[in-house]
């Protein structure tokens, strides 16, 4: 990890790693037959079955680490409409693009039960990079009340450590 001072506190740090998910959760849940009707690239997921096509998008999730200068970065997929989805992937290399979305969060982080996907808000600024996802905070859930209100730099840590274990 690279070392650098800190502008926050003047200390040393080392930077964390993204909590990144190499694909939505429902890809995961797949079968090897099923994968077949499926595209999978390091952004965009579209799985294809008879009922649904399902489209998801690779975003970018920061949750504040409340006793600390760093913040987590969740690497995570959001499900999208197909309106939202096409015209996203329509715009993907146009770098002035900018437009906000409806999505639900495809995945969980570790610690927490998830009976449902949380709504968000995919916020997409092409010139940024990847789009920004933002849980409802009307949607009551103990996720959602952790990332407006802050974790603990034990629990980031628990979270990363847990991340470099299951690689």
């Amino acid at each position: 990890m690279k070392k650098y001072i800190c502008e926050c506190c003047g200390e040393e740090k080392e930077d964390w790693p993204a909590l990144a998910y190499p694909f939505p959760l429902f890809y995961s849940n797949l079968s090897d037959t099923e994968r077949e009707n499926a595209e999978l690239t390091s952004d965009l997921c579209v799985v294809e079955n008879p009922e649904y096509t399902h489209r998801f998008i690779r975003a970018v999730m920061v949750q504040e680490v409340t006793d600390s200068c760093q913040n987590l970065e969740y690497g995570i997929w959001v499900s999208l409409s197909e309106k939202s989805f096409d015209e996203y992937v329509a715009n993907y290399d146009n770098k002035d693009f900018e437009a906000e979305y409806f999505g639900w969060l495809s995945n969980y982080p570790p610690d927490y039960h998830f009976e449902e996907s949380i709504p968000t808000t995919v916020v997409v600024h092409n010139s940024v990079g990847r789009p920004f996802v933002y849980p409802h905070q009307s949607h009551e859930h103990p996720f959602v009340h952790d990332f407006y209100n802050g974790i603990s730099l034990e629990e980031a840590e628990r979270r990363i450590s847990w991340i470099l274990k299951s690689e």
